[in-house]
């Protein structure tokens, strides 16, 4: 059994890792949330320094401008960290890795293991493929997402600008300021904001004649949430490290 503090946990992938550990027989021995109205059968605190219990591992699903003091209370407490928010920026990254240094944190911008696999797939495309096929990638999300790009699309965006070193491969979020022909080797970026789509990826490998689409469709939260629980379980008892999805993949 896993003790789990867990961030952001009135929040609605919150409710899905309570759901998915107490279903696996984990136990969150405490809350955080900026809202600390009691949603299940644990403490619920608006700091993690209010907890003064003892946890394996702490998983975040809060907000990303939470994540300086979820590292000061993890290096203080000697807890793996696995951080599941997204729109960090460039120094919030940085701050991951360095404090990878100290203690374990583990980083994904998509919890789902199926993603993991779509990014592997998009690896090789990109590396057989090269810069002679345009990509795009399309995200959906439901209305209430506040950031745009997911850190998804830019996730599939990073792995295939590494696999094909041919071009520079510059991000291009919208079009509709400049009027031009397509660039070779830049990769388009659209988002798509609706009803309750939990989240949907295409990219498109576009080259003459022929169009490869590899997709992945989530029908719930519980699949974040699982990647999620998994994460957890993978990083307690680690060593201090700077962690990511292909690890959890790769240990199976």
């Amino acid at each position: 059994m896993l003790n789990i503090l867990l961030c952001g946990c009135n929040g609605r992938m919150g409710a899905a890792l309570s759901a998915a550990a107490a279903a696996a027989g984990d136990r969150i021995v405490a809350g955080v949330d900026l809202n600390p109205t009691a949603a299940g059968s644990y403490p619920i605190y608006t700091s993690p320094e209010e907890f003064e219990g003892k946890a394996d591992v702490i998983v975040d699903f809060s907000h990303h401008s939470a994540l300086s003091g979820l590292i000061a209370y993890a290096k203080r407490t000697a807890t793996p960290l696995v951080v599941c928010t997204t729109g960090h920026t460039e120094e919030e990254l940085a701050e991951m890795r360095e404090a990878g240094r100290d203690v374990p944190v583990f980083f994904s911008r998509n919890m789902s293991l199926g993603i993991n696999l779509l990014m592997a797939l998009c690896r090789k495309a990109a590396a057989t493929l090269g810069a002679d096929f345009d990509v795009e990638i399309i995200e959906k999300h439901h209305n209430k997402k506040l950031d745009a790009p997911s850190g998804t699309a830019l996730m599939l965006a990073d792995c295939i600008k590494e696999a094909d070193e041919s071009a520079a491969h510059p991000y291009v979020f919208e079009r509709q300021s400049v009027r031009r022909q397509r660039e070779r080797g830049e990769i388009g970026i659209s988002a798509v904001r609706g009803g309750t789509i939990v989240g949907e990826h295409d990219v498109l490998f576009c080259g003459k004649d022929e169009v490869i689409t590899l997709s992945h469709s989530a029908a719930s939260r519980e699949v974040f949430a699982t990647g999620a629980l998994r994460a957890a379980h993978f990083m307690a008892g680690k060593e201090p490290g700077f962690y990511n999805m292909d690890d959890v993949v790769n240990a199976l």
